[in-house]
């Protein structure tokens, strides 16, 4: 076993990177998230700015998640207290008669970065290791987006995301919404630079699946390690549409698969939101299966043998990508003291 890929270890290291806690649409009142089993608070101040907290309150621990924006920040439903979003500064104790009495030192819980993309809000619990990627591939298609609804699994982010990039499931999950796929997956071409993993493949249409109007697509899969991965589907003339994974760890065994689809300003087999509808009963198969599969994690620390075959590949890469971020995150911040923090 590698105490360096170990459950404790890898919390630690995934606090330098960023996952989301929530969709934008969601948070106009504060929303109650957990992120590696930190429990937080994801609201808009009055500006509209999203922001990320701790969500207890420092007093007497009021849920911040039930709490009301006001024009200082949040306020704590229990006595009142406010705090800034950004900072996480106390803003305002309304027990106190004498505003002269208020700490020099105001009291403030934890704030955390945040950035929004995708439709989605991220955060990141410690110093970010990498900037969130902004994929060059997409820029110029123009993309009208859709946030789907997140799903909670009880299985771990890393397990998560090679679902999304597993092809050899097609056949037996998703026969309902993919149609009579063949369970043969040709080999493919596997390019890894730093945490960017990344392969295309030819997909044929399938008569009688719910995507057999569209025809026949390149399909360029891309991850970037951790805990994001993308397809750009390719259809010539017919345009584009891109769908994104961002499975994000609650804990160790248990995640929320935040994802979404787009279409390109010229893509001509449907709506925005007709292709969510079909994406959505896509991951809707997934779901029972992955949440039974033993382990519940991706085992990188090595307490499980698995046998892979050559359709593994792209998962396999993936997994390989993970650990050269968790080197790369301990060798930056320092293994042992990532050790003594826990």
């Amino acid at each position: 076993m590698s105490e360096r890929y170990s459950r404790e270890a890898l919390r630690e290291a995934y606090q330098h990177c960023w996952f989301v806690v929530a969709r934008s649409q969601d948070i106009a009142q504060p929303k109650a998230a957990v992120l590696l089993g930190r429990d937080l608070v994801v609201f808009r101040d009055k500006d509209g700015k999203a922001c990320v907290t701790d969500r207890y309150c420092i007093h007497r621990g009021g849920d911040l998640s039930q709490g009301e924006i006001c024009d200082t920040g949040v306020r704590c439903p229990y006595h009142g207290w406010t705090f800034d979003g950004e900072s996480g500064q106390c803003t305002g104790i309304p027990a106190l008669r004498d505003v002269s009495k208020f700490p020099a030192k105001a009291p403030k819980i934890n704030a955390y970065p945040v950035i929004e993309r995708f439709e989605h809000v991220w955060t990141c619990l410690k110093e970010p290791m990498f900037d969130l990627p902004d994929p060059e591939e997409i820029k110029e298609l123009q993309l009208d987006w859709r946030a789907a609804a997140p799903i909670p699994v009880e299985i771990g982010f890393m397990a998560a995301t090679e679902n999304f990039n597993d092809m050899a499931h097609f056949a037996f999950v998703h026969g309902g919404s993919m149609g009579n796929v063949s369970p043969i997956v040709d080999s493919m071409q596997i390019s890894r630079e730093g945490r960017e993993v990344a392969t295309t493949i030819w997909y044929p249409s399938v008569p009688g699946s719910n995507f057999s109007s569209m025809g026949d697509s390149w399909m360029h899969y891309k991850n970037f390690a951790p805990g994001i991965a993308t397809i750009l589907y390719d259809y010539g003339e017919g345009g584009h549409r891109y769908l994104v994974d961002f499975p994000s760890p609650v804990d160790y065994e248990r995640a929320i698969i935040y994802w979404g689809s787009a279409t390109s300003a010229d893509f001509k087999y449907g709506s925005a939101d007709e292709i969510l509808a079909l994406e959505t009963e896509v991951f809707n198969e997934d779901t029972p299966v992955v949440s039974r599969i033993v382990p519940k994690e991706v085992p990188l620390d090595g307490t499980r043998r698995e046998f892979s075959c050559p359709a593994d590949v792209l998962t396999l890469n993936y997994r390989r990508a993970v650990m050269d971020v968790v080197d790369q995150i301990q060798a930056r911040f320092g293994y042992r003291q990532m050790q003594a923090a826990e």
